[in-house]
């Protein structure tokens, strides 16, 4: 006896291709520990998932929309864009590598300078980019963090740099490794302006980075859980040949190991900037 458990009685069920509705892309997010969030939500509570505090990486765009007072702000040196200077080539030219990642980004480098109001107080903020080449420190970060630390001097006025990054770009070899001492010497002209210098680390600061500009701010600030080191940990356990501490290189280690003075989730970080130069400035 055969059973017709799986014929067809009716036609198929058709929906003209304009009547199809996809789900837009990023309507929700999954955070590490396996939290869903609708992406709304997530954006007006910073990009911070409220189920479980996790920061999700953001760039540029979104940081200046936190901390500028309705999102108003001019941008610095936009138009300061990187160029294959060494002709550089490994399994693609790095003028491809260039040209992509400005197409995919609609970023013209690693770092974006701006100028605005953070609670009513003029400031100026460098903010990196982990989405373009993964943040990394060449030759044209280095030389918008000059011309941020000049339009401070210039207009006497605070300054802040958001650090996401991988450390220095390959590509671009001992030029990108020139621009350390070059911010170095150009936050010492800061300094001795007495002018304000905040550093915030988000994750990933790595590499050169955290050798140099992002731990010889005044105040170094840290996202919560962000990863912060200079080498990786996969090669300090190989060098060293022992396992690392619980929690190693995250933002609270190296506030327990004094690195970091404050952890600063994202949904208070304007407010706690804000005060944190009316209190070291304005006082």
């Amino acid at each position: 006896m055969a059973f017709d458990w799986f014929k067809r009685k009716t036609q198929n069920i058709t929906t003209s291709t304009e009547d199809k509705k996809d789900v837009p892309k990023g309507l929700w997010h999954q955070t590490p520990t396996g939290k869903i969030i609708e992406h709304e939500e997530l954006k007006a509570n910073n990009y911070v998932s409220p189920e479980d505090g996790f920061h999700v990486r953001i760039g540029s765009t979104e940081f200046f929309s936190i901390l500028f007072d309705g999102n108003q702000y001019t941008e610095l040196d936009a138009n300061v864009e990187s160029v294959d200077m060494l002709q550089f080539k490994d399994t693609k030219s790095y003028t491809d590598r260039l040209k992509e990642v400005k197409a995919k980004t609609k970023l013209t480098d690693s770092i974006r300078n701006a100028v605005g109001k953070v609670n009513d107080t003029e400031m100026v903020v460098s903010c990196m980019d982990f989405s373009f080449i993964g943040g990394s420190l060449g030759s044209v970060m280095g030389e918008k963090i000059r011309r941020a630390v000049d339009y401070c001097m210039e207009h006497k006025l605070p300054y802040m740099i958001i650090c996401q990054s991988g450390g220095a770009r390959m590509q671009e070899a001992t030029y990108s490794l020139m621009q350390l001492a070059k911010v170095q010497s150009k936050l010492a002209q800061l300094s001795e302006a007495g002018l304000l210098y905040i550093a915030y680390l988000c994750d990933p600061t790595f590499g050169g980075i955290t050798a140099s500009f992002a731990m010889t701010a005044d105040i170094i600030m840290a996202e919560p859980g962000a990863l912060i080191g200079f080498a990786g940990p996969r090669v300090i356990r190989e060098t060293i040949g022992k396992d690392l501490p619980e929690g190693f290189q995250t933002s609270e280690f190296l506030q327990e190991k004094g690195f970091v003075d404050f952890i600063v989730k994202r949904t208070e970080m304007k407010d706690k900037v804000s005060k944190t130069v009316n209190l070291l400035v304005h006082s």
